[in-house]
């Protein structure tokens, strides 16, 4: 299997060569060998106050969530990380893990599965297990937990003995190559707005300016507001690359700018999502793919 690759937020000398800002800036700104774990201690993750026997327990609603890592995986209804193994097979659907294996990766019951939004009732299945259960397939794959998962939201068992992977939405494997950085997401409120790679809600803030390119975010403003992150072209959907570029921070680090705004995300917010900031103090606004205030009059 090809190892997984994280793509790193692209760092000072990499921004300026993929971000030649046109924005003015009075603060000196540049431009911007297969191993099955069937031996593997079991964790006592999905304990606490999930209830006893929770990774054996179907998954119910399916559901895609965001990260940055990985780009989107699938969770339970409960948010528990759910992966697939490279020694299975998806056509025809076959689990080969069994014994000590399925105590480390528990099979995720096939009953009570739906799909919600991001992905397709047809890519939902079942294949019969050696003890003649039935367990839950996503685009042909079985589907597992993870034992040694904590708490919802863990992906421990992301690259373990390199066949194991957190599941995409359409059942191959996540990965840090489908990971958008910015991308532009329909909110009901609000229209179309840009969120990070990790679903939060990006923000523009009226104190600042772009010309010259400014930040007035500063001190105690940075405990609840936080810079976003320059990112790689490549990893933008919805909005237009051209759009996006780099602001040097008085303390040296970068800060992505769009339309030669900077750029933030709210400590507030606390799902994917969240619009918790819009209007915040009155100056506080997410923001548009056009890097316009959104939910306000032209």
């Amino acid at each position: 299997m090809k190892k997984q690759r994280h793509v790193a937020l692209v760092g000072t000398a990499v921004a300026v060569a993929l971000f030649a800002t046109g924005c003015g800036s009075d603060s000196g700104g540049a431009p911007p060998q297969k191993i099955k774990p069937a031996d593997q201690a079991v964790g006592d993750g999905y304990g606490g106050g999930d209830g006893e026997g929770a990774k054996d327990a179907p998954a119910r609603d399916l559901k895609v969530k965001a990260t940055s890592k990985l780009g989107d995986i699938v969770t339970d209804s409960k948010g528990w990380t759910l992966y697939r193994f490279d020694d299975d097979t998806a056509s025809p659907s076959q689990s080969n893990c069994d014994g000590g294996c399925a105590k480390a990766w528990p099979a995720v019951p096939a009953k009570d599965a739906e799909a919600t939004k991001g992905i397709s009732k047809s890519q939902i299945g079942k294949v019969k297990r050696t003890d003649g259960s039935y367990q839950l397939t996503l685009g042909g794959w079985p589907v597992y937990r993870y034992a040694k998962d904590a708490k919802p939201g863990d992906v421990k068992g992301h690259g373990v003995g390199e066949t194991w992977n957190a599941l995409a939405p359409d059942g191959n494997k996540a990965s840090a190559a489908n990971a958008d950085q910015v991308k532009a997401v329909n909110n009901p409120e609000l229209g179309k707005i840009l969120a990070d790679g990790q679903g939060r809600t990006l923000y523009r803030f009226d104190k600042d300016s772009a010309w010259p390119m400014k930040s007035n975010c500063k001190g105690e403003c940075l405990k609840s507001w936080k810079p976003a992150k320059p990112v790689d072209r490549d990893k933008v959907s919805g909005v237009d690359p051209k759009l996006l570029t780099t602001f040097k921070r008085p303390d040296g680090t970068q800060q992505l700018t769009i339309d030669c705004w900077p750029l933030y995300w709210f400590t507030g917010d606390e799902e994917p999502g969240d619009i918790n900031g819009q209007g915040k103090d009155g100056d506080w606004h997410a923001v548009t793919d056009k890097g316009k205030r959104a939910g306000v009059a032209p």
